[in-house]
C-alpha cells in the first residue's frame, strides 16, 4: 500500500536512511518488473540489503505480471517496500513515468534511483552514492556490469557527438572503423578510473534522478512503451541546462539477456519495433538539423540486419518499416497488442526487459499525467 499524496513515509525510515532523509538526502527506489518473478527476488533482496547503506524507500512498479509476481509481492508489501500493481501493461516507459512520480509525490525522494528488475547495485553502491555531495548534477550514471564482470554495452552512458566536435570526430573514426559505438559512449578506461565524467546520456539502469530534475523536465515519456525512454529523458535534462555525471564508484549489476554477442537478434521479435522507432526519436532529437543526412545511413544499416534473421527476414523488415514510419511520425499510442501481432508473437514469451511483459496482455495506454517531458533548448 502507498502512502496518499503528499505525504512522507518517515515512519519507514531508519538507521542510516533516517539520517541521510534529515540531511535531505533520502533516496528512494524505484523497481519496473513484469513476469521475472526470480530475477525480481534477487533484486529485491540486494535492495533491502542496502537499505544498511542508507537506501530510503523501496517501490516495485509491477506491469500487470501474470507469472505469481503478484501473490509473491503481497507478502512483501511494507516495512519500507511499497507495491503499486498495474491493472494493465505500461511497458518500461510507462512503469518508471510512474516510479519516478510517486517518488516524488508520495515519499518526498530527493534522489530516485531506477532500474529494471533484472537490475540491482552490487553491495556498497548505495554507501558511495550518499558518502559524497552530489549536488552538483541533476543526475548521476553507475558502472553497470553483467553479472561476469564485462561492463554491460547496452547501459554505458554516452555523449552527443552533434553536440561535441571532437566527439563527433571521434565518432566517425569509430565509424570507418566498425565500432562506432566506442566512438560516443564512455569506454574501459571511464569505468577503471576514479573520474567523474560528465555525459549527456544515462540508462534507467542505475540512474540516480534529483527531484531538481524531476522539476525541471517532468517525467519519461510513457508512451515509449520501452526503450529509449531513458536517453530522451536524459536528453532532456540536458537539453534544460542540467548535468549528468558518471561516476565509476557507484556499481551495478546487470543481467541483460535480450541478447547476447553470440545472438544479436531480439528476443522477442517484437522489440525490434519498439527499438527502431524510439531510436528514430532519438536520433532527431539529438542530430538536430544533421537527421535527415544521416537517416539513410542508420534505416540501410539496419535492414541489412535481416541477414541475422534467416527464418524470419520478412516479419524483421516488415517491423523495421514499421518502425521507420512511426518514428518519423512520432507516432508512440500503438496498442502493443498490435504490434505483437505484427511479428507474429505467440501469447506467452519466456523472458523481458525493461518492465515489458512478454505476453498479449492488455495495451499500453499512458494517462495524461505521463505524458513527454518537455525538451527545452540546450543552455
Amino acid at each position: 500500500m502507498l502512502p496518499r499524496a503528499g505525504s512522507r513515509s518517515d515512519a519507514h525510515v531508519t538507521g542510516a536512511g533516517a539520517e541521510n532523509a534529515a540531511e535531505g538526502r533520502r533516496l528512494v527506489a524505484v523497481v519496473v518488473t513484469c513476469n521475472r518473478l526470480a530475477q525480481l527476488r534477487a533484486t529485491l533482496t540486494r535492495l533491502r540489503a542496502a537499505k544498511a547503506e542508507g537506501l530510503g524507500d523501496i517501490i516495485v512498479i509491477d506491469n500487470a505480471s501474470s507469472d505469481g509476481t503478484a501473490e509473491w509481492l503481497a507478502g512483501q508489501n511494507g516495512a519500507g517496500v511499497f507495491i503499486e500493481r498495474c491493472a494493465e501493461n505500461r511497458g518500461g516507459a510507462g512503469g518508471f513515468a510512474l516510479g519516478l512520480r510517486l517518488a516524488a509525490e508520495r515519499f518526498g525522494a530527493d534522489w530516485t534511483l531506477v532500474m529494471d528488475d533484472d537490475a540491482r547495485p552490487e553491495p556498497g553502491a548505495i554507501a558511495a552514492f550518499l558518502a559524497a555531495p552530489r549536488g552538483d548534477a541533476m543526475a548521476w550514471a553507475a558502472a553497470v556490469y553483467h553479472p561476469d564482470g564485462r561492463i554491460c554495452d547496452m547501459n554505458r552512458p554516452a555523449l552527443n557527438p552533434f553536440w561535441d566536435a571532437k566527439v563527433m570526430r571521434r565518432t566517425v573514426r569509430a565509424l570507418l572503423s566498425r565500432r562506432s559505438r566506442d566512438g560516443f559512449h564512455l569506454g574501459a578506461s571511464d569505468y577503471a578510473g576514479a573520474r567523474q565524467v560528465p555525459v549527456d546520456t544515462g540508462s534507467f539502469v542505475g540512474l540516480f534522478v534529483s527531484r531538481a530534475a524531476i522539476d525541471a523536465v517532468g517525467h519519461p515519456d510513457a508512451s515509449l512503451f520501452i526503450y529509449g525512454d531513458d536517453v530522451l529523458y536524459s536528453l532532456a535534462i540536458r537539453r534544460a541546462g542540467g548535468r549528468i555525471l558518471f561516476d565509476p564508484a557507484i556499481r551495478f549489476e546487470h543481467d541483460f539477456q535480450t541478447m547476447t554477442r553470440a545472438d544479436p537478434r531480439f528476443h522477442p521479435l517484437w522489440k525490434t519495433y519498439y527499438h527502431y522507432r524510439n531510436l528514430l526519436i532519438v536520433y532527431r532529437i539529438a542530430a538536430g538539423g544533421w537527421f535527415w543526412l544521416i537517416l539513410p545511413l542508420f534505416v540501410t544499416k539496419w535492414a541489412f540486419k535481416a541477414k541475422f534473421h534467416r527464418h524470419e527476414r520478412g516479419r524483421y523488415l516488415a517491423l523495421l518499416a514499421r518502425a521507420v514510419r512511426d518514428g518519423l511520425r512520432r507516432r508512440t499510442q500503438v496498442p502493443h497488442g498490435l504490434v505483437l501481432s505484427w511479428s507474429g508473437a505467440a501469447e506467452a514469451a519466456p523472458f523481458n526487459d525493461s518492465g515489458s511483459c512478454d505476453d498479449t496482455g492488455p495495451e499500453a495506454r499512458p494517462r495524461e499525467r505521463d505524458r513527454p517531458a518537455t525538451l527545452r533548448r540546450r543552455s
